[in-house]
């Protein structure tokens, strides 16, 4: 049964940074192609959550990173603010990073993504609309950094909840179980294009939706998704 299409695709090269927005891609058991294959760590935290985020470095959300042909092999191109253009393997772009967090920081790279659950992120326009609703004004997906944004209209404010413990296929060959709800941190208060902090988004997924928006999941059979393709029970 087909509950909705596959309505935007993204990839995130280095975690914390710009998403890279896709019309096709290939999902493995580690989620999707080249996604989060790098992270920027601080070098001075001995925790089990090192990584330099837009917690600590808000404008990490404009530095925009590009895949290269081999999403798995090539280091991303990074885009500054600033404009300048850096191999994310770059001494200047860490030296930049390590400046604006204001302590020492190192790449990592990790062939299997150092996604913060599981390899694959879920979330629905609906979803969406509903939370903007919510805060009296139109929220961008990508607030939420879902690898996978969906369509699915109904009469379900949150239509991919229902999702949970079952298996989707998206497109022709790609099969996704389920797992669990998407719960949310201070991340989702940063507008990806403005940077502006609105604690507001946070507040009301914590209010209304038990701090949960979106849905994370694993893959049960690897496959090539497009944009457009439909999304059906499997």
């Amino acid at each position: 049964m087909q509950i909705g299409t596959v309505a935007a695709l993204h990839r995130f090269p280095v975690k914390a940074m710009a998403a890279e927005p896709l019309e096709a891609v290939a999902v493995g058991f580690h989620g999707l192609q080249g996604d989060r294959r790098y992270a920027f760590v601080r070098s001075d935290d001995a925790s089990d959550f090192p990584w330099l985020t837009i917690r600590q470095v808000p404008a990490m959300l404009r530095y925009l990173p590009a895949s290269g042909e081999d999403p798995e092999r090539d280091p991303p191109l990074v885009r500054t603010p600033a404009g300048d253009v850096h191999e994310v393997t770059s001494p200047a772009l860490r030296s930049e990073l390590a400046a604006a967090y204001g302590g020492p920081v190192h790449l990592h790279r990790d062939h299997r993504g150092t996604q913060d659950a599981f390899p694959v992120s879920l979330l629905s326009r609906q979803s969406v609309g509903a939370l903007g609703r919510r805060v009296g004004r139109e929220l961008d997906p990508l607030r939420f950094r879902p690898s996978i944004l969906i369509d699915a209209p109904g009469e379900a404010e949150h239509p991919e909840d229902e999702l949970v413990g079952r298996t989707v296929a998206l497109g022709d060959e790609l099969r996704v179980r389920i797992d669990q709800r998407d719960s949310r941190c201070m991340v989702v208060n940063f507008d990806p294009a403005s940077v502006e902090r609105d604690p507001s988004v946070l507040r009301a997924i914590a209010r209304h939706r038990d701090a949960c928006i979106g849905v994370y999941g694993s893959v049960e059979r690897p496959g090539i998704v497009r944009v457009g393709d439909p999304v059906r029970l499997d």
